[in-house]
């Protein structure tokens, strides 16, 4: 059923249109073989996709910052795998992940698709707990920075979702009001309920068929979206 009211549409960036897992293992494979790091992609991957998402939640909740994020990550994984690297490796390793994530440019299936068919109809925003500079390169490198009129991250907001904080910057500079405006992204916690809290509406991208409250508004395709917009 169509959501009436509704003139701006809010999304999430990694996880949601941008696909983050695909383009985070073509970083790694690049960087491991730019610095000779043996060790099977697969393996890493599955022990280091749970650990990445436990450090962005310390992250969100402010318990730890970029630097220990990126390098935090990267030491638990070879730790929990029982590879055994140097810290120095590591730091490198971190940079060159960054430097390098923003060039791979894939997104979900149906994203261009999708952000064509709602240009006309509302104006898009994002909003990212992403870094400024890679977030823009990310967005650039995909093509699709051209379809949102305005983009709020976590360092110029000051915050991070789900506070309230930032969620009101998102209004503020795209000149709307809560009540005609949706979120729509991947997290259930910062995207979804950090959007309800002040006043949005909101629609889960639940691509990994989480459990949630049946209440909540999800779509498992972002095909899926037209239902509602």
């Amino acid at each position: 059923m169509k959501i009436k009211a509704i003139k701006h549409v809010f999304f999430d960036l990694d996880h949601t249109l941008w696909d983050f897992d695909k383009n985070s293992a073509l970083t790694f494979d690049k960087i491991f073989k730019r610095h000779q790091v043996e060790i099977n992609l697969e393996t890493f991957l599955e022990v280091y996709e749970p650990v990445n998402l436990r450090y962005w939640k310390r992250f969100r909740n402010d318990e730890i910052d970029k630097i220990e994020l990126r390098y935090g990550r990267l030491r638990d994984t070879f730790n929990e795998i029982g590879f055994v690297v140097d810290d120095t490796l590591i730091h490198n390793l971190a940079m060159d992940y960054i430097e390098f994530l923003s060039s791979f440019s894939h997104l979900f299936e149906g994203t261009l698709e999708l952000l064509q068919y709602l240009q006309p109809k509302y104006q898009l925003h994002i909003i990212t707990n992403g870094f400024e500079e890679p977030q823009l390169k990310k967005m650039n490198a995909s093509a699709i920075t051209s379809y949102f009129k305005t983009i709020t991250n976590a360092e110029i907001a000051g915050v991070k979702k789900p506070n309230p904080i930032i969620f009101d910057y998102a209004l503020n500079i795209a000149k709307a009001q809560s009540k005609e405006s949706i979120m729509i992204g991947d997290n259930y916690e910062a995207d979804i309920l950090g959007a309800l809290n002040v006043g949005y509406d909101a629609i889960f991208f639940n691509y990994r068929n989480d459990l949630t409250e049946p209440h909540i508004k999800q779509v498992r395709h972002l095909s899926q979206l037209k239902k509602y917009l």
